[in-house]
């Protein structure tokens, strides 16, 4: 089965964005509550080797979407990482 140029780009877009609005919500969660403390330090260090490796996938093979879906998705992650890192140092020190 051949998939037409125009629905693979449209597939690629969608993806994209699914997998990036996850890590927009944890995000927003996380500012609500001031709290990232169900979130696991190997989740984070698992995606972003994930990520890491797709990063490099796609410039081997050249693809702008898994190019600028991974960069956004490290980019994200690193907001999260961050968040949890100063969420978790005023929890300690209260």
């Amino acid at each position: 089965m051949e998939i037409d140029g125009g629905l693979l780009t449209l597939l690629g877009i969608a993806a994209g964005i699914l997998i990036l609005t996850g890590w927009v919500e944890q995000i927003y969660k996380g500012y609500k509550t001031k709290s990232l403390k169900d979130v696991s330090k190997f989740l984070m260090i698992f995606i972003s080797a994930g990520a890491i490796l797709w990063l490099i996938y796609g410039f081997v093979v050249s693809d702008v979407f898994i190019i600028g879906t991974n960069i956004a998705a490290i980019v994200l992650m690193m907001i999260v990482l961050g968040m949890k890192k100063r969420y978790d140092r005023l929890k300690r020190t209260q």
